[in-house]
């Protein structure tokens, strides 16, 4: 196979980073840092953080917002293992570019994200999930987490997985306009949820109608999936390193994932 490219490093360009405010999670405990994933026609970099003893962990994917797997996601990931997990965040645009290196989050859109195509992503995430047994996770008890972008990849796989046990959606688009790379969105899967998923999203988010929000819920209901929406946030309110940081939601957001994650990994 291929060599695989080389994670980035630090955040994205176009993220507009406040450094001083980011969560800098520490490695001490762990094993962390890249790995690569044979993933079909190539082997794919990762970034991994697990438990530094032990095995058998559960296993949460992480799944990257528009930015990639930079260092927010990355420590997103310690934070899961520093918690007990296998957390693996494979890198989903590897084959159609790096972009951490573009300052524009709309060139990002349609250089890359555009290009990178639902059913490769879920085959990527297939592919993690068989590298994390070879790591001592435990995929019996297998979750999953994204962002943004990534959030809507949760709902996506839920309905893809029957080895899936829970997600946490994070501010995922729930309907926008399909195309041939992208045919159904979450609102178009929510009755073949093979698995509950916990959504959260902020009542002050311009790019998902709370009509989108109540269309999901109702229809991923039967599943068991649950989603709370927080009055004073807005997009990307769990992303520590932007100003778009809502810290009271997003410290309840993530006791609510560990939560639901607890009951059900």
């Amino acid at each position: 196979m291929a060599n695989a490219n080389k994670l980035p490093q630090g955040f994205a360009a176009a993220a507009d980073p406040i450094p001083a405010q980011a969560i800098q999670t520490g490695a001490d405990g762990l094993e962390a840092g890249e790995v690569s994933i044979p993933a079909g026609d190539r082997e794919i970099p990762a970034y991994r953080a697990r438990p530094a003893h032990g095995g058998s962990w559960p296993v949460v994917l992480v799944v990257q917002e528009i930015f990639g797997v930079h260092e927010y996601i990355k420590d997103v990931c310690r934070r899961l293992g520093h918690a007990g997990y296998l957390a693996i965040a494979p890198d989903l645009y590897v084959r159609q570019g790096d972009p951490s290196k573009m300052a524009d989050w709309n060139e990002i859109r349609i250089k890359v994200v555009l290009k990178v195509s639902d059913t490769q992503v879920m085959s990527d995430l297939d592919a993690a999930v068989r590298f994390a047994e070879t790591e001592g996770g435990d995929t019996g008890r297998l979750g999953i987490t994204g962002f943004c972008w990534g959030g809507r990849i949760v709902w996506l796989y839920a309905a893809h997985s029957a080895q899936l046990k829970a997600g946490a959606a994070w501010y995922g688009k729930l309907n926008s306009p399909r195309d041939k790379l992208h045919p159904k969105m979450p609102v178009d899967v929510a009755g073949e949820l093979k698995c509950p998923v916990l959504g959260l999203y902020g009542a002050k988010d311009e790019s998902i109608p709370m009509a989108d929000v109540d269309t999901m819920r109702e229809g991923a209901e039967a599943s068991g999936s649950e989603i709370h929406v927080y009055a004073d946030a807005g997009h990307g309110f769990h992303a520590d390193y932007r100003p778009q940081y809502h810290l009271a939601s997003a410290e309840d957001g993530w006791e609510r994932m560990k939560e639901w994650f607890a009951k059900r990994l």
